[in-house]
């Protein structure tokens, strides 16, 4: 684990990427041509659905997960079934997710609502369009995270209508999913990780966390399915132009996890139960995809594990577990449990 670099609290300070004035773009607009070009967007997407025999052939309640951006840009993902699910996080603009789900074969009135890791903008900044725009949806977080959210940034503090309060270590339910909160540690407003088992399989996320807390250890060594945060590769971010302060902050305890950490921890947590694992948040700047999986299957691959690269090929299939990088920008391909 990372030395303690810092003892003050951070829970007030903007997080490691928001933008200050990130609100006045970021939220969808409330006026009539907004609504008329969600509609376009969403029609077009069952028209040219990509769900096609592929997804018709699995079965309605067989688990599956999306994710439809994943970085400091914004972060948004989907697990659950065909019918029930659930969100998580809500970085990423309202219509490009509905598109997403409606591609995919998801009707987006399936969608319970939206679970939280924190209150940074890349994971909360569309959260009131899509609530406004669903009103089944819920948002489950905690209350210091919800705090957090209304202190930082200027969503409509209507968002508090939507709002179920979710404890760390508390299982809740939604549907078919059972979901426990876990303790992360980063420099948001009271930040977790989720445990989430639906059908038989247990996904964890574990994203935004500068070390891998006791609790978040607990949690994947159960896994059967992982979501985990390979953010920066450590040369990379010395070498970058980023100011001091802000180096110290993402490697610190309380920012994220470099490559070879996350290599390091999940070569020495690895269970022949883990199916697949999804590294996310890679930074736009200082990592690239193919350095994050490197690092990953090098250190799997020197602890005897067989690593396939998530395409379902042959000759991969048989891997012991299947390793991809979640995109930046782009919806993911859509993985079944």
């Amino acid at each position: 684990m990372k030395p303690r670099r810092t003892s003050r609290p951070l829970n007030d300070m903007p997080g490691l990427f928001d933008s200050m004035d990130f609100h006045i773009a970021a939220i969808m607009p409330d006026d009539d041509a907004a609504d008329v070009r969600r509609r376009e967007i969403l029609a077009e997407a069952r028209r040219n659905a990509i769900s096609g025999v592929e997804i018709a052939e699995r079965p309605a309640d067989m688990p599956r997960f999306v994710s439809f951006g994943s970085g400091s840009s914004g972060n948004c993902a989907y697990v659950g079934t065909q019918n029930c699910g659930v969100l998580i996080d809500a970085g990423v603009d309202a219509a490009k997710v509905e598109t997403g789900l409606t591609a995919n074969g998801i009707d987006p009135r399936g969608v319970a609502g939206i679970i939280v890791t924190h209150d940074h903008g890349d994971h909360v900044r569309y959260a009131y369009s899509l609530l406004r725009h669903h009103s089944h949806m819920k948002l489950w977080a905690t209350p210091r995270c919800l705090n957090g959210i209304l202190r930082r940034h200027s969503l409509s503090r209507r968002i508090k209508d939507y709002h179920v309060p979710v404890y760390k270590e508390f299982q809740f339910t939604v549907g078919e999913l059972a979901i426990t909160p876990f303790e992360t540690s980063h420099d948001g407003t009271d930040n977790v990780g989720y445990c989430i088992e639906i059908g038989g399989h247990v996904m964890v996320v574990a994203t935004d966390t500068g070390v891998i807390t006791e609790r978040a250890d607990h949690y994947i060594r159960k896994a059967h399915h992982l979501m985990i945060e390979a953010n920066y590769d450590a040369d990379m971010l010395r070498r970058c132009a980023r100011p001091e302060y802000l180096k110290a902050r993402i490697a610190s305890e309380h920012g994220h996890m470099d490559n070879a950490e996350t290599a390091r921890y999940l070569a020495s947590a690895w269970t022949p139960q883990l199916r697949n694992v999804f590294l996310c948040h890679l930074s736009e700047d200082t990592n690239t995809p193919e350095l994050a999986l490197e690092a990953v299957r090098q250190a799997l691959e020197t602890a005897g594990v067989r690593v396939g690269d998530g395409s379902g090929r042959l000759g991969q299939r048989d891997a012991d577990v299947q390793l991809t990088a979640l995109p930046r920008f782009e919806t993911s391909t859509l993985t079944f449990f």
